[in-house]
């Protein structure tokens, strides 16, 4: 004689119901609901007696309330769990918005470094053309804040505070850039700014006692050994232009520490970050720029380049103003989507499009030994955002696969 039967049909619709919840994106529901099913076989008392259930009716469709109660409360309790696997669509836009970012990025450089450079060469004023600069992103901004094109950030005087040490690195590292580049070609002051790794790593072992695993200190030797090299060869050395890529440098390195410190849990924008550090650090730079310069040697200045230039000066120094402040601009906006790894490889690439496009526009005459010191340093620099970011194994067949899948 059959004890105890559980209707079939309730339990399977019970079942159907959890799984029409399931999302299309790969997920698991635990469904206790199958397991008490399959504990609860039937058992046979007689085979001569299998048309006779012991159960009464009542207690039949007591049973039945109970699996259905049950089965209902299974499928409102099941809390689906995403294991995060993306959809091929997914992974195929993230790649296509990292790859404008890296392409605006990179052409938005390349424009401000060529038309930074035809300012310099005909008005040789780094300390304006700095501040320049940054007076035009900081007007860009406030513009954009009081049409409401972008929406202002909220701040307080603690974010002033943590942002000034920024500030004061940021300013000295652009002014210093911008001497080096007056005195230099655009090429190799590039060159030796690749060589920042060298500088992050002994700033970081010798004022903040951070030690690094062995083969990050062997990645530096590349870019040691290849700056040094071009430096050596390079045909138009100059010590004024050489100092000045050093100590951007290593402003750029304290910037970076600085920023780091001081702007954990605050919450602006990638954007308006970049705009504030703008402001300031224009406060910072137009006392001494009047101090070192002056508005005599400006308005002799400007007026010479005009004369030999023409109109075309005037538009020059407005292009390398604003390409400035986009390519800053982007690349911390950047920041917000894309991982330090990509951002540290998208910054090497940068370097050498940047190179390139300055040796092509401008005929910077190159030997082939400058060359391959220039080829080393960058190469030195790539194998040390990857050691960097304990990817010493296979990092060559990881990117590989990234870019061409």
């Amino acid at each position: 004689m059959i004890s105890s039967i559980k209707p079939v049909s309730s339990s399977l619709t019970a079942i159907a119901a959890v799984r029409r919840t399931v999302s299309p994106k790969l997920r698991f529901s635990p469904l206790p609901i199958i397991r008490n099913f399959q504990n609860s076989p039937l058992r046979v008392s007689s085979p001569h007696n299998l048309s006779t259930f012991s159960l009464s009716s009542a207690a039949a469709e007591k049973q039945r309330r109970d699996v259905f109660r049950v089965g209902a409360y299974e499928a409102d309790r099941s809390q689906p769990i995403d294991i995060g696997v993306e959809a091929p669509g997914e992974q195929s836009g993230q790649k296509v918005k990292i790859g404008i970012y890296f392409a605006t990025w990179w052409a938005l450089n390349v424009v401000f470094n060529i038309y930074n450079k035809k300012v310099l060469n005909a008005f040789p004023y780094p300390w304006l053309t700095s501040t320049l600069s940054l007076a035009c992103g900081s007007l860009m901004m406030l513009v954009s804040w009081v049409t409401r094109v972008a929406e202002a950030p909220k701040t307080d005087l603690d974010f002033w505070k943590t942002l000034f040490p920024v500030a004061v690195a940021h300013t000295i590292g652009h002014v210093a850039a911008t001497v080096s580049m007056s005195k230099v070609a655009v090429s190799f002051t590039h060159i030796i700014k690749s060589g920042e790794p060298a500088f992050s790593v002994l700033v970081s072992r010798l004022f903040l006692g951070e030690t690094f695993p062995l083969p990050v200190y062997l990645s530096l030797l590349p870019i040691i050994g290849g700056c040094a090299l071009a430096a050596v060869t390079e045909l138009n050395f100059n010590m004024i232009g050489f100092m000045g890529a050093m100590i951007s440098n290593l402003a750029f390195v304290f910037r970076n520490i600085f920023s780091k410190k001081g702007m954990k849990g605050k919450s602006v924008s990638g954007m308006n970050y970049y705009a504030c550090l703008s402001m300031m650090s224009l406060l910072l730079v137009t006392p001494f720029a009047i101090a070192v310069e002056g508005p005599q040697m400006w308005a002799a200045g400007w007026q010479n380049a005009v004369s030999e230039i023409g109109p075309n000066f005037v538009w020059w120094v407005v292009a390398q103003s604003v390409f400035y402040h986009l390519y800053n601009q982007v690349s911390y906006m950047s920041l917000d989507q894309i991982t330090p790894l990509t951002f540290s490889v998208g910054n090497t690439m940068k370097r050498i499009s940047v190179i390139v496009a300055s040796i092509i526009i401008f005929h910077t005459p190159i030997r082939p030994v400058n060359g391959l010191g220039a080829a080393i340093a960058i190469l030195g620099t790539f194998i040390y955002s990857q050691v960097k970011q304990n990817k010493t194994e296979n990092f060559l067949h990881n990117y590989a696969e990234y870019f061409l899948s």
